[in-house]
């Protein structure tokens, strides 16, 4: 049975394969101090990036990070669901759209008024999903690296 739940100190060996085939796919290199800087700030209860896994077992099929936020444009808190990967075993089985309802779950405990979330326009399997959950907005997203 699939339990998703705040990733633990504990996690860290199951989930860091998963983060590397997520930043594989997005074909993103990050050096490992900042793979383990990202996991320690999602285990820090002062820092405002969380970290949720999905696991059957001790095994960890999928993950999803998420952001806390205030927003110029509301009274109430936001949430940016960063990043959301599953495993290609746990594909299909319900994990991502479990993880995004636990996401929203934990926006709703704050008081987060939106959960938003932006994925790569090639990404039609991720998008299918999103789809059935969520609705698509006219927004484009632009960045400058400082």
């Amino acid at each position: 049975m699939m339990q998703i739940s705040a990733a633990t100190k504990d996690d860290k060996a199951a989930w860091l394969p998963l983060w590397r085939a997520y930043l594989d796919f997005y074909k993103q290199a990050l050096d490992d101090d900042i793979t383990d800087l990202t996991f320690a700030r999602a285990l820090d209860d002062g820092e405002s990036l969380n970290l949720l896994v999905a696991k059957e077992g001790d095994t960890v099929m999928g993950f999803a990070t998420y952001v806390m936020h205030r927003s110029s444009w509301a009274r109430a808190w936001y949430c940016y669901l960063e990043d959301l990967f599953v495993d290609e075993a746990g594909r299909g089985k319900g994990v991502g759209k479990a993880l995004i309802a636990a996401v929203a779950e934990a926006a709703r405990e704050k008081g987060a008024e939106r959960l938003y979330w932006v994925t790569e326009e090639a990404n039609t399997t991720a998008q299918a999903l999103y789809e059935k959950v969520a609705t698509k907005t006219d927004f484009i997203q632009f960045r400058r690296d400082l």
